[in-house]
């Protein structure tokens, strides 16, 4: 039996009314760092003297770099696929109580059908009294002097009154539980539409503020210099990451992939903010932006590379070049203990950039940078 109002439903409603309806406060990121901040990565929202501009405030503070954006972007895409999944369990447990309910009528048909055979034979002794009547044997049955007629007629009278009796009982239960299923119907169907409205109300408050967020971080990178198409699909959106792993390797479509400064170079969305990140603390320790010859990789062209450079790139199909989360760099850094190259090594990390081990030896690649998400995560 279904309940008048499941508790379950005030859970679910509850949970889903909870989820970041407003931007969590972000802290601003340590000092304790080799570079300072390059003023470039601060964005709009937050005046000069620390005064907030009026227009997009979405949390208690403005995020004031790249990181923090990207951060925040990344939460309100979890947020919206929490909320979008629990909308989807909330539509599977609705579908399975309407399917409960549906046996349950169809149940109560077949009892119905039933009852109509149950009411058959009182229809049938109704009628043999019609045509038999009793009445006249009154007297003789009250002095014992009763035929066999009366008597069996007698006997057929208080079967039809038993009859009547249980047919009366069964119609009335019939009755109750007609009612009691109408009205679990009619609840259901109340609390769905309740439900269902009260979540997509949500979805749409997450996906608005999932898209400013985007959009925010995308209009900072083009104030760095960040050239970003326009049309369906371009930006910098970092809530793409996960669909990117979808693809294989040197096939992530354009859509998932995001511009460098450096011209006719891309990366994975979060390899990407985190390098112009350091990029700008690079442009600030030495004047100008970093070099690069080489980022992400289609398969052709990882192809390429490995038959011109035996030994020198990885088997197509397996380089991190194709998952858009590896860099080639020049303008010194490509020249061991250089002081551009010991100044990626000393500082990438804090953007989540590494020179992986095997690169010291084996095969010796100086210029070869990859961008680790776990440890780019966690800044």
């Amino acid at each position: 039996m279904l309940p008048r109002r499941s508790a379950g439903l005030i859970v679910v409603v509850t949970t889903m009314t909870s989820l970041g309806l407003s931007a969590a406060a972000t802290s601003q990121a340590s000092a304790e760092t080799a570079e300072p901040q390059a003023a470039g990565t601060r964005v709009a929202g937050t005046q000069a003297g620390g005064q907030r501009s009026p227009a997009g405030a979405l949390s208690a503070r403005e995020p004031v770099n790249l990181t923090e954006l990207r951060r925040e972007a990344e939460k309100a895409a979890k947020d919206l696929e929490a909320a979008t999944k629990a909308l989807e369990q909330r539509r599977t447990k609705i579908g399975q109580a309407q399917k409960e309910l549906s046996a349950k009528l169809r149940e109560l048909q077949a009892a119905e059908r039933a009852f109509a055979q149950v009411r058959q034979p009182l229809s049938d002794l109704v009628g043999m009294l019609y045509q038999q009547p009793v009445g006249g044997d009154t007297a003789g049955l009250l002095s014992g002097d009763s035929g066999t007629d009366t008597l069996q007629a007698m006997t057929t009278l208080t079967q039809l009154v038993a009859e009547r009796d249980r047919v009366l009982e069964e119609s009335g239960r019939l009755q109750a539980e007609r009612e009691r299923l109408a009205g679990e119907a009619q609840e259901l169907r109340a609390t769905t539409l309740l439900a269902e409205a009260q979540m997509n109300a949500e979805i749409k408050t997450l996906q608005a503020r999932s898209a400013k967020l985007v959009k925010s971080l995308t209009d900072a990178l083009v104030k760095l210099g960040v050239k970003i198409g326009k049309g369906k699909g371009a930006g910098c959106d970092p809530t793409r990451v996960n669909s990117a792993g979808e693809f294989p390797n040197g096939l992530i479509p354009a859509a998932y992939l995001c511009p460098l400064q450096q011209k006719g170079h891309q990366l994975r969305a979060d390899a990407a903010i985190a390098f112009i990140s350091m990029n700008e603390a690079y442009r600030k320790r030495f004047g100008r932006p970093m070099c690069v010859t080489d980022a992400y990789r289609s398969l052709a062209e990882q192809q390429s590379v490995y038959y011109r450079r035996p030994g020198f790139a990885a088997v197509p199909g397996r380089s991190n070049h194709g998952w858009g989360l590896a860099v080639d760099l020049c303008g010194g850094v490509q020249n061991f203990r250089s002081a551009e190259f010991n100044w990626v090594e000393a500082n990438g990390k804090k953007f989540g950039w590494i020179h992986p081990a095997w690169a010291y030896s084996s095969p010796f690649e100086p210029w070869h940078w990859e961008y680790d998400p776990k440890l780019g995560s966690l800044l």
